[in-house]
């Protein structure tokens, strides 16, 4: 599975990258606007830093529109992968872009219906978000299950990418059910590193480290 960075800190982008954990970086208006930056100018440089999709949202709601800003967007790098809503209009896109060879990222995916739709629209990635269904009261997991049947069943090459992640299980329920990417904030990517017999581990080996008085440099 893929793991792709939600956020326009670029000084946490670099530190996942630096990890070789980092397949790509997903952006929204909203995560570009709580890093204070101007919008192209953070793209470009998150492009600089990972040779993998980076996501960079439209924010015209009618198509016309819509291929405008996505020809501005791709003119920023060959990866960055362009963001449209999943809307009439956001799949008219979808599939204008496909054709001209430009990956697309079919956002805001709330049903395996919507899915099906974005995948017949060519799309590369549809983005499911789980945990906004987990704050509905709706289980997130099931609908990724449902789209990975329904695309197995077609072979659609459209790649699941889950998002709205907001904890470790969703990351380890979206690898079993074989969703190809999950997106998530980097302190979510980090807290998988976490686990009190590893810690605890550590901690003996360095004791044990110390009683010998030596030192390896």
């Amino acid at each position: 599975m893929k793991f792709f960075a939600d956020t326009a800190e670029i000084d946490e982008i670099k530190d996942l990258a630096a990890t070789g954990l980092l397949d790509g970086v997903t952006t929204n208006p909203s995560l570009i606007a709580k890093s204070g930056r101007d919008f192209m100018e953070v793209t470009k440089e998150i492009c600089g830093i990972t040779d993998g999709p980076v996501s960079a949202e439209v924010v015209a709601l009618d198509h016309a529109t819509m291929m405008k800003e996505a020809d501005k967007l791709r003119a920023i790098a060959e990866t960055v992968c362009i963001k449209v809503p999943l809307t009439i209009d956001g799949l008219k896109t979808c599939k204008a872009l496909t054709e001209d060879g430009t990956m697309v990222n079919v956002t805001l995916c709330f049903s395996a219906n919507q899915a099906l739709l974005a995948a017949k629209a060519g799309a590369s990635f549809i983005s499911p978000f789980v945990g906004r269904h987990d704050d509905n009261g709706t289980n997130g997991m099931e609908l990724i299950e449902d789209i990975r049947l329904i695309y197995d069943n077609y072979g659609f090459e459209t790649e699941i990418l889950v998002a709205s992640v907001r904890h470790v299980t969703h990351v380890l329920e979206s690898a079993r059910i074989g969703a190809d990417v999950m997106t998530a904030p980097p302190k979510v990517i980090k807290s998988l590193f976490n686990h009190v017999l590893t810690e605890k581990g550590i901690a003996g080996f360095l004791a044990d480290w110390e009683k010998t008085g030596q030192s390896i440099l």
